[in-house]
């Protein structure tokens, strides 16, 4: 169950002491992205780091890194089992995601990193990870509609919880890509708590970048230089603070040597698991803001989609193009309708799927894939052999026959994404020689 509010993870840590500043960031699209670039170039810079993003994706210990490693299995339980004993001595019933928060800024202290970058859980003001009262810097990332029924209905009231990150005298990073209401809504909020200073990002500067060709050699479009900047002004205010400064090399290797978070835009084979010879295209787009992004980015030529000369058509200008198969899941409850509607063109497939269980969140259940189903034929024209399979194996399996080597792309919720790459590790454990 979600339950918003800084009353539990505050008892949880009253008697501990923090021996790390924070880099946290809010948003609704983009901040994990900012996350991994942004302890990428502290890093770089010989800064002992943690980073905190959510949700896990294949076991629940992998959403805390030391030094972009994952931290293993029995670290985590140990600290996790202190926090949980803590819980239960003083009764203060702590959310799962309270606990988790509170076991990664424990492992933090006992790795002794000197900075934390912390991805706020969801809205901002009443996150568990809020908690932190003296970042060295907050960040501000793409704001969208999501989670309505925590967050207020409009752009504008999300916009206002996503700022409640904001601290008095800590400068702040924004996305200027941003509307201008959101815009708006972040300087009052800087204006009324004393946040300063408040830095949008130079958009110019994404030319910088083009003009070096990183971007066009490792796929990196308009959003994830966006997302790359806001991490780099966000570094660079942090290590002032610390003495430091960030240098070149630093800032290139961070641009061309960071790995993508997983489900993030992620080119994967899944030949194991289906045969299918072509790369897909994993992303856990789930709103209608990221699943724009996606269908952007899949109808980009630098793709370079293998052909499928059988599925071939002719788009409303004249090119080339490929009807895309989809694997599609969801969460429960969630209005998908305007998602779809980005993701899906007439002549598409949909394959539509059910997550498993999430590990440590009981209250996140899928959607019916029927349900989803149903939901994505509405208004669109998909092609006949749109179809629903309980098992995303078998999803995965129909979907890999009927692209017939053509595009196919998994998307609509991380947790799908986490199915698939256990999926893929259970496959190479039982086939490596040590197994």
């Amino acid at each position: 169950m979600i339950e918003l509010g800084l009353a539990r993870i505050s008892r949880l840590l009253k008697h501990v002491e923090f021996s790390w500043r924070a880099v946290h960031v809010a948003g609704t699209n983009g901040k994990g992205s900012i996350c991994a670039y942004a302890s990428t170039l502290l890093k770089a810079s010989n800064i002992s780091t943690g980073r905190f993003t959510s949700p896990h994706t294949i076991d629940r210990w992998d959403c805390i890194a030391i030094n972009d490693k994952v931290v293993t299995e029995s670290l985590f339980k140990d600290i996790e089992d202190r926090v949980k004993r803590r819980d239960e001595k003083e009764n203060i019933q702590a959310s799962e995601f309270e606990l988790l928060t509170a076991t990664a800024f424990e492992i933090f202290n006992h790795e002794k990193v000197e900075v934390g970058v912390v991805e706020v859980g969801m809205g901002g003001r009443l996150d568990a990870t809020n908690v932190l009262q003296d970042p060295l810097v907050t960040v501000v990332s793409k704001i969208g509609l999501d989670h309505q029924e925590f967050l207020g209905n409009t752009i504008e009231a999300i916009a206002r919880e996503k700022a409640g990150i904001l601290k008095p005298g800590v400068p702040c990073v924004v996305d200027s890509t941003n509307g201008e209401s959101v815009k708006a809504v972040v300087k009052t909020v800087a204006g009324d708590v004393g946040a300063s200073p408040l830095r949008f990002i130079d958009l110019d500067l994404l030319e910088n970048y083009k003009k070096k060709e990183l971007s066009a050699s490792h796929y990196l479009n308009d959003v994830q230089l966006v997302n790359y900047e806001c991490a780099k002004q966000a570094v660079v205010l942090a290590l002032a603070q610390l003495g430091k400064s960030l240098n070149s090399s630093a800032q290139d290797h961070a641009l061309l040597r960071s790995s993508p978070l997983p489900g993030r835009l992620q080119r994967l084979s899944i030949e194991p698991l289906t045969g299918r010879e072509q790369y897909i295209l994993l992303d856990g787009a789930h709103n209608p803001q990221s699943a724009a992004l996606l269908r952007e980015r899949v109808d980009e030529d630098r793709l370079n989609w293998p052909h499928s000369p059988q599925s071939a058509r002719l788009d409303s200008a004249g090119f080339s193009s490929q009807p895309v198969t989809w694997v599609l899941a969801a969460r429960d409850g969630k209005d998908v309708s305007k998602m779809l509607s980005y993701l899906i063109k007439p002549g598409d497939t949909v394959v539509t799927t059910a997550f498993g269980p999430v590990d440590g969140m009981p209250w996140v259940k899928t959607m019916s894939p029927q349900v989803l189903l149903s939901t994505a034929a509405q208004n669109r024209l998909l092609d006949g052999q749109s179809n629903s399979r309980e098992s995303v194996l078998e999803a995965l399996q129909l979907a890999t026959a009927l692209a017939n080597g053509g595009p196919l792309v998994v998307a609509g919720s991380l947790y799908l994404v986490g199915d698939i790459m256990r999926a893929l590790r259970d496959v190479k454990n039982r086939t490596s020689p040590e197994a």
